[in-house]
């Protein structure tokens, strides 16, 4: 069943979303050649304990730290550790946190130094998938309408939808109704109306969208080991469109060049 937000409930995630913002963008400054993803996992919940916030994702289902990171041929759900960042790496880093009882949820995905031309283009595919699925979400709407944006612009570029891994409500509950995956039929699926908070997250693939776990049983890699991307935001759905609770409101936006 779909959960609908009562307006006190949309301004707590709203004051959580402004903190995720900030907390992400720490996190894509520090991102650089040499740190390690368990260094970046530390300053996440150094800046959480800051904000007093909590972590979404640690202990959510045995899952062991506050952020995931993914890594060019990681797809979702790294799990922070001893892998360093190079030069010419991008890394996508997916946070939740709880704030006023209310979860919010986004990801970033930051290149770093000198990155591939090609590269570069993919990973700019993944933001303007984002900002695509955005601009369809309205009440009247359907969740297939999101899936079709999302789809039809990736595959037009020649990149692939990881199918298995989908956006989300989100609120109450770091995962709720609906699912919303990143392809789809227009006119289909659950009818989008206000109050209903989303976490809107294309992932897809450089390459063919054969994905495996590896043996941590979190991590996912992409089969043909050529890069993967996320990008996320937490949005209501307003009266007239939706509200993105989770922008940065500084002037970069959810894509940060090194």
């Amino acid at each position: 069943m779909v959960n609908h937000k009562t307006p006190e409930q949309i301004a707590a995630m709203r004051e959580g979303g402004k903190i995720l913002a900030e907390i992400l963008h720490e996190l894509a400054l520090a991102a650089r050649p040499g740190i390690s993803t368990a260094d970046l996992n530390i300053k996440a919940e150094a800046a959480m304990a800051r904000f007093g916030v909590d972590p979404s994702f640690k202990g959510y289902h045995g899952f062991p730290a506050s952020i995931c990171t993914a890594i060019n041929e990681e797809v979702v759900h790294g799990i922070p550790g001893k892998r360093t960042l190079d030069d010419g790496d991008i890394i996508s880093i997916d946070c939740g946190i709880i704030h006023k009882g209310m979860h919010t949820d986004a990801a970033v995905a930051v290149m770093i130094g000198k990155v591939d031309p090609k590269v570069v283009d993919f990973v700019k595919t993944t933001q303007l998938a984002l900002e695509k699925a955005i601009s369809v979400i309205k009440p009247g709407n359907y969740v297939g309408d999101i899936g079709f944006a999302i789809q039809n612009l990736v595959e037009s570029r020649g990149y692939s939808i990881v199918r298995e891994y989908t956006g989300h409500g989100v609120g109450v509950n770091l995962h709720e109704s609906p699912e919303i995956p990143n392809f789809g039929t227009k006119g289909k699926g659950v009818m989008l109306v206000p109050g209903m908070t989303l976490a809107i997250e294309p992932i897809i693939a450089m390459g063919k969208r054969f994905a495996d776990t590896l043996k941590d049983d979190w991590t996912v890699i992409t089969r043909d080991g050529l890069p993967a991307c996320q990008i996320e935001h937490t949005v209501v759905i307003n009266a007239s469109g939706c509200e993105v609770l989770t922008k940065y409101s500084g002037n970069i936006n959810s894509v940060y060049p090194q």
